[in-house]
């Protein structure tokens, strides 16, 4: 199957529960609805990269077509029609013996057989696409699947290894930046290892509409995997600090990812973007919670532990990495996560990165050059600091952020996302040249 957690789209939806994103989920019991008594309307899903479509499978909620065409098209704007018939009856439709080639698929309803719009519990491409990367040439397919050894990363071959990549932006905000052009380039010409998708809990994110970024994730996961990076799922709470008011959100949304997704070696799971404003006891208190959801429907995948006073191990409170080494959470293959912005936090947190690197299991999930803002002037050297330590030490880091906002600490210059291009350095900001040149240089991922 090639479409299950593609992005999808509709000509319209008959109200907000009712999704396109619901047609590709995998499950039965969830459904996109076109408006009620309009012709035609259409459901579009973008595997991602051109594929050859051998079989679509509908099956139909109650509100079905009795005239429908299925359509390919290479760009989503030129289609050519592959099946139509005019005698449907609702159920499950099953065409097989397809030979197009497409990257995007499509359904037309022409002719409603109730007074309703059109309505599908899941729309199903198969076919061979390139969601599996060639053996041994990207991140993914020389690692497999990661875990935690010791205080390092480690892969399939039990060797340590350090990833390096970028995090997009809020993604309530610049989803225009994460698209296929964008990254291809991330992947090919950055040479990335791992993309963060950064998705806010509150400040007009999820929880404005959980289904809506639950799909966005979906869709973003399934991008990253076709292109052989890793995934850090991020649930990017900030305000407010304490990770414990969001529980039952987090239940529910990493239920969802991590079911969907459970079978591939890509994903990592950070559950606290930047916990603050409380102890280190609660925040100990809500991953010990939170890990069993997740080890419910994926027991393989690293999770990733947001420390105290914004995922600085305390320091920004005064404290430092002893309180989280003398009361680790309860839980196996974690990793704890630090974020530093260069030409704020000086030599206090590299030190106590350091020390905690040879005690606990860190991940560097964000961290910028300029100020804690992630703007003002950048500080390369402090940067290149860091850059150093974790080399060393094989810390894995993404950086902030993949996008073209306004503040320095963005890597594409304004309007970026608009047009493009994406590759080389003529639309790059001082710090994305520098982080892209840092991505670039050649990964020594042992194999034995």
């Amino acid at each position: 199957m090639l479409s299950r957690g593609k992005p999808a789209t509709a000509s319209s939806i008959e109200d907000a529960t009712l999704p396109a994103g619901n047609a590709v989920d995998g499950s039965t019991t969830t459904r996109w609805a076109s408006a009620a008594g309009a012709d035609p309307q259409w459901l579009r899903v973008d595997l991602g990269a051109p594929s050859a479509v051998t079989r679509v499978t509908l099956n139909w909620e109650a509100a079905y077509a009795t005239a429908y065409r299925i359509e390919v098209s290479a760009d989503g704007a030129a289609w050519t029609s592959v099946y139509s018939t005019t005698t449907g009856n609702g159920g499950v439709d099953t065409i097989s013996g397809l030979s197009a080639t497409g990257r995007y698929v499509r359904v037309v309803g022409t002719a409603r057989g109730t007074q309703w719009g059109y309505s599908l519990w899941e729309f199903e491409v198969y076919g061979t696409g390139p969601s599996t990367p060639p053996a041994g040439t990207t991140p993914v397919a020389v690692n497999g699947q990661l875990r935690v050894c010791g205080v390092r990363l480690c892969n399939q071959y039990n060797q340590p290894i350090q990833l390096r990549g970028m995090s997009t932006h809020g993604i309530q905000w610049y989803p225009q930046c994460v698209t296929d052009a964008s990254l291809d380039a991330l992947a090919t010409d950055w040479n990335a290892d791992v993309l963060r998708v950064s998705m806010y809990v509150q400040e007009g994110g999820y929880e404005t509409n959980p289904q809506l970024f639950t799909d966005r994730v979906h869709g973003y996961i399934e991008q990253a995997t076709a292109r052989g990076m890793y995934v850090i799922v991020d649930w990017h709470m900030l305000t407010p600090g304490d990770p414990n008011y969001n529980l039952t959100r987090a239940r529910t949304f990493f239920t969802a990812i991590a079911q969907r997704h459970a079978a591939k070696t890509n994903i990592l799971y950070e559950v606290a973007n930047e916990p603050n404003g409380v102890g280190w006891p609660a925040i100990k208190s809500y991953a010990e919670q939170i890990i069993p959801t997740i080890r419910a429907q994926d027991p393989d995948a690293v999770v990733l532990v947001g420390t105290r006073a914004w995922s600085s191990l305390g320091v920004s409170d005064g404290a430092t990495e002893a309180e989280v080494v003398a009361n680790k959470v309860n839980a196996t293959n974690i990793m704890y996560t630090f974020h530093f912005y260069a030409a704020s936090h000086g030599s206090a947190y590299l030190n106590a990165l350091s020390r905690a690197a040879d005690q606990l299991p860190m991940f560097v999930t964000e961290f910028g050059t300029q100020e804690a803002s992630g703007d003002g002037p950048n500080s390369f050297t402090q940067a290149q600091a860091y850059l150093d330590l974790m080399a060393a030490k094989k810390i894995s880091w993404t950086n902030w952020n993949f996008s073209d906002d306004f503040r320095t600490g963005a890597v594409f210059t304004t309007g970026t996302c608009g047009a493009g291009p994406y590759t080389g350095t003529s639309r790059l900001k001082p710090a994305g040249v520098w982080v892209r040149d840092r991505i670039r240089t050649a990964d020594t991922f042992p194999t034995g």
